[in-house]
């Protein structure tokens, strides 16, 4: 394959495959060499690089070398989400990179981490403003396109490359489709999506509203906007932000999205707000093309500029369950900002006793820079802010 223009932090192109593809180890000598804060005074000796992309719109930056409290031996991914949490040294690392003035109230981006076993190439532990998610299906998009992109994994000039990424809710796949040594498109298979429960009413300071609430890879929160008196469309995301908050809050309260077998997977995590863009279109073969928009409000009124990878498997659960959405069948999603997911159902399947569907999600990412973060000693507004 030949070499992407985007050749990555560590300045390698991809030369195409070998025998062995390499997995993702921390880097050691490159490795900036921050130190981790301590109680309160952070001790910084930076400083740390990124990659950032971006998935239909939405942020993702990529931290190659992350805090060492994350990368050591042993932990599962999903236990090294359980530690982050609760260290003090990787919060104000995911502050300093998160908040301004290095980023903003809607940035995302994952830590690399080494994976759980040698069956997948790399981990990824995912955050954003508020702390760090279980999953995100445009992160794993970008990570798949990174990976190729750099040589992490090696790819033909046209093909199909698996790269396999161990996130918090477990082992997903991103499909590269490389054509003339660029890459073109990536499909994120992700874990099984199921429905959890249907019909909830939360109450609003708008009222009642209904919503449906879906697994995929996190708990979602899904109901059309018009029961707001609502649009999927830029001039509404304010309000949409403060509907969201309040149904995901109400929720939580109410421990109405408990896992079925993972507490570390419970909660919802966002409000996914829909309408139909399209009337369905019956395709030559039979099957159908479904046109619908949306907009994800996640975490603390975080929005998403893509059509959201973990809340389009969600919606994709929730399609299937209502026999809207069938094998074959493919759902063209749309963000808030006009960019668009292909999504269909990958296979069937039973997860916890209940029917599930293993969903596919396609788009693409592109680099957007990389930088070197740097913290000068004398400044007092570290890690960070937001103002929202």
């Amino acid at each position: 394959m030949t070499a992407d223009p985007y050749t990555g932090p560590t300045g390698t192109a991809n030369t195409g495959p070998t025998d062995t593809a390499p997995r993702y180890t921390a880097p050691t000598d490159t490795a900036p060499t921050y130190t981790a804060p301590t109680d309160t005074a952070p001790t910084y000796t930076g400083p740390i690089d990124t990659a950032d992309w971006h998935t239909g719109g939405e942020p993702f930056r990529i931290v190659p070398a992350s805090p060492p409290a994350v990368t050591g031996h042993g932990p599962t991914v999903a236990e090294r989400r359980t530690a982050a949490m609760a260290d003090a040294g990787v919060q104000w690392t995911r502050a300093l990179l998160c908040g301004e003035p290095r980023g903003h109230a809607d940035m995302y981006g994952a830590f690399l981490v080494p994976p759980d076993d040698a069956g997948a190439d790399l981990g990824a532990l995912f955050w954003h403003k508020d702390g760090f998610s279980t999953a995100c299906g445009h992160g794993t998009i970008a990570l798949g396109a990174w990976a190729v992109a750099t040589g992490l994994v090696p790819a033909p000039a046209d093909g199909t490359t698996d790269v396999v990424i161990d996130v918090p809710s477990g082992r997903v796949t991103a499909s590269v489709r490389t054509a003339g040594g660029r890459v073109a498109d990536v499909t994120f298979v992700n874990v099984p999506g199921h429905v959890h429960a249907r019909g909830v009413e939360v109450t609003t300071s708008q009222g009642t509203v209904t919503v449906d609430i879906a697994y995929g890879g996190a708990m979602y929160a899904v109901l059309p906007a018009y029961r707001l008196g609502l649009r999927v469309r830029p001039r509404d995301v304010t309000a949409l932000v403060a509907a969201g908050r309040e149904i995901r809050d109400a929720l939580n309260a109410a421990h109405a999205a408990e896992h079925p077998e993972d507490a570390r997977l419970s909660g919802v995590y966002g409000t996914v707000f829909t309408e139909e863009a399209g009337a369905p279109v019956e395709r030559p073969d039979g099957t159908w093309l479904l046109h619908h928009r949306n907009v994800t409000v996640f975490a603390d009124g975080q929005v998403d500029r893509s059509p959201c990878g973990s809340g389009t498997a969600a919606r994709v659960a929730l399609l299937a369950d209502a026999g809207e959405l069938r094998l074959g069948d493919e759902l063209r999603h749309e963000s808030v900002v006009g960019s668009v997911f292909r999504a269909r159902i990958e296979r069937s399947t039973t997860v916890h006793g209940r029917p599930a569907v293993v969903p596919a999600v396609t788009g693409t990412a592109y680099a957007t820079g990389t930088s070197r973060f740097t913290v000068d000693p004398d400044d007092t507004l570290v890690p960070g802010f937001v103002l929202r």
